[in-house]
């Protein structure tokens, strides 16, 4: 996904294009460490960086949600983007662990005050977002609706196996949101969507049912399992899929790889960012990571990363950033 950076005074006139007007991001205060997690699994700091680039995860606490830190993520967005919670047409949200089955979006909605949005959830996991924005663009190009607030939210630490060090590792917990809204010059300047099915298996988190009776018959119920994961096929997947698809999003933009000036993957393994601009020809210098303070927070790695980049004054109005989501699915 190809995208362009542009100052909220372009913005005033709602036009057939979209942009995105704000950003903000959230994360739980409680840390944990390599060294820490060292203590109750098989591991080290050493290990864990070597192999990841992680230093360290933020975790939720039992009385924590999801939907809180959604709601402070949106609300940092609404606040960069100078708009009102009630000009929200519509709220997705890209996550994979809902505090409700049935969906959490119209609640951060509700909470947020955004009374005149209609909302839905997305569950895409770790590309979550990136289908999300592309979904928003849809909404706003066609003239349906004219401001979407995107929130990419996971608490994956509710399903992790803290046993099994390949995986728990691995994952954080956080929250980035983005305010997209009508413009008269388009900002997302192309984008491409790829799935492979047949490697579902290689990183999933699955119902687990057993056969319960019901009268003269048998339902299924249960629960879902841990995190598992075949990270070997999963990085294969990244680091050759990855490329193709930015160079896709790219000749769809009319733009070649020495014209991005960011590249923002989904915060998985710092060697599967290197390996992806490596194959691109970008220098390491232009990649966005904050990957060893947050581990892999799945759909909300990237607005996370872009919000923490855009307040430190990395992204700049004018640039183009390529961000690229990949993961379960795959």
């Amino acid at each position: 996904m190809i995208l362009t950076c542009i100052e909220e005074k372009t913005l005033k006139t709602f036009g057939a294009g979209m942009a995105i007007a704000g950003c903000g991001s959230a994360a739980p205060a409680g840390v944990l460490t390599n060294d820490e997690l060292a203590k109750v699994v098989d591991t080290s700091d050493e290990w864990i960086r070597t192999r990841t680039g992680i230093g360290q995860r933020h975790l939720t606490k039992p009385q924590e949600t999801l939907s809180h830190l959604a709601v402070t993520a949106g609300q940092q967005a609404l606040v960069m983007a100078g708009v009102e919670a009630e000009s929200i047409d519509l709220v997705i949200l890209a996550t994979s662990t809902p505090d409700d089955l049935f969906g959490s979006a119209s609640k951060i909605a509700s909470l947020l005050g955004a009374s005149r949005a209609v909302g839905f959830d997305v569950t895409a996991a770790c590309s979550g977002f990136v289908f999300g924005l592309a979904i928003a663009a849809q909404f706003i190009r066609t003239g349906v609706y004219q401001r979407v607030l995107l929130i990419g939210a996971d608490v994956l630490s509710r399903w992790v196996d803290w046993t099994d060090r390949g995986t728990c590792v691995l994952f954080g917990d956080g929250a980035g949101a983005v305010v997209c809204q009508a413009s008269p010059e388009d900002r997302l300047l192309g984008f491409e969507l790829y799935s492979d099915g047949s490697k579902n298996d290689c990183l999933t988190l699955s119902y687990q049912g057993q056969p319960r009776p019901v009268g003269e018959m048998a339902v299924a119920a249960g629960t879902y399992g841990a995190i598992a994961m075949n990270g070997r096929e999963v990085y294969r997947f990244a680091v050759e899929k990855v490329p193709e698809v930015i160079e896709k999003a790219l000749y769809r933009a009319n733009l070649t790889a020495e014209q991005v000036d960011w590249l923002l993957l989904h915060q998985a393994n710092q060697r599967i960012i290197e390996a992806v601009a490596e194959r691109l020809g970008l220098p390491l210098e232009r990649t966005i990571s904050n990957l060893s303070q947050y581990g892999n927070t799945s759909a909300a790695s990237i607005p996370l990363a872009l919000d923490e980049a855009v307040r430190q004054g990395k992204i700049q109005p004018g640039q183009v950033v390529a961000a690229s989501g990949f993961g379960a699915g795959l």
